[in-house]
């Protein structure tokens, strides 16, 4: 179990109450937005935004919320005072999935239909480069010490190291059929790549872009084809990594240093992408297919509730 942090009661009685967390979830089919109130566990209202939202990004200082409107071609800005859209900014083609730079300025964003990578200045609003990369790209991470942006091409099977200095694209790492999303380790010294039709996770060394280990997924009563995983979490102490597997309807825990999958945990009907609450004592889970978010108490390994949300709910964050 892990250890839980200390607070001393006098700086408890000089901080104040306590504001609750919130989590917002992009819905595909609504065109909208639920918002989870995380005290009360539950959907507390919907904002309207662009047509087919899917990825999700925070700015650093969580005041700023970046939406990938896939089928409006723009990525939407909202400020989280007010809940309205302040921007819009030009994202490319088809943006599905996108990363923020650490320098709080640089979005990476992958245009699955145009097969490149679009960087936009948040700033400014305008296009720094546009990288070729593979066919249909999709997932999309950039380092801690924001060296590396990495792409994932489903159809090249294949990640993309795109050097932040100058924009180029310096190396590819070739992984199992459809890579789908990418996470770096808080540290940066690993990437882990989730590949869907293949079924595997693979664990890449950032030094080498090399492969260190291949993991792969077994549920008892879950037909192996059904075994497709997409979103991955890392937790901030590099004890456990999280791996939905999306129509197998459950989450992988995996031990992040042995790499040896400790459990199942089976959620809603095929399971997207996941997101901690401030603490990470909670793991947030979207099921695309049952229109609900799985609460997971972290210390426990255990799905707690399930929340309502819009329908073909796809990415998911948590403000503090």
């Amino acid at each position: 179990m892990r250890t839980a942090l200390f607070v001393p009661l006098a700086l408890l009685l000089v901080s104040g109450p306590a504001l609750a967390a919130t989590a917002y979830v992009s819905n595909e089919k609504d065109n909208n937005l639920s918002v989870i109130d995380l005290d009360r566990l539950e959907t507390v209202g919907t904002i309207d935004v662009g047509m087919r939202p899917r990825g999700l990004a925070l700015s650093a200082d969580n005041r700023l919320l970046y939406i990938c409107a896939s089928d409006s071609d723009t990525v939407q800005v909202m400020d989280l005072a007010t809940r309205k859209i302040i921007k819009q900014l030009p994202s490319g083609a088809d943006p599905e999935q996108f990363a923020l730079h650490p320098n709080d300025q640089w979005l990476y964003i992958s245009n699955e239909d145009d097969a490149l990578v679009t960087v936009v200045d948040v700033n400014k609003e305008e296009v720094r480069a546009q990288i070729d990369v593979g066919v249909e790209p999709e997932g999309m991470a950039v380092s801690p010490d924001g060296k590396w942006a990495v792409n994932t091409s489903e159809t090249t099977n294949m990640l993309h190291w795109i050097d932040t200095a100058t924009n180029t694209l310096v190396d590819n790492t070739l992984v199992d059929q459809r890579p789908r999303h990418v996470e770096f380790s808080k540290d940066g010294s690993t990437l882990w790549a989730s590949s869907e039709i293949g079924g595997t996770v693979a664990v890449v060394d950032v030094a080498t872009r090399q492969i260190l280990k291949k993991l792969k997924f077994e549920i008892k009563g879950v037909h192996p084809d059904k075994v497709q995983p997409v979103g991955v979490k890392l937790t901030a102490d590099g004890e456990y990594a999280f791996v939905a597997l999306g129509p197998a309807n459950h989450i992988a825990v995996v031990d992040a240093n042995t790499y040896e999958v400790l459990d199942y945990l089976l959620v809603g009907r095929r399971v997207w992408h996941m997101a901690f609450n401030p603490d990470e004592s909670l793991l947030l889970a979207t099921n695309g297919v049952s229109g609900d978010v799985s609460v997971i108490d972290v210390d426990d390994l255990k799905v707690t509730r399930s929340i309502k949300v819009g329908r073909y709910p796809w990415g998911v964050v948590v403000t503090p």
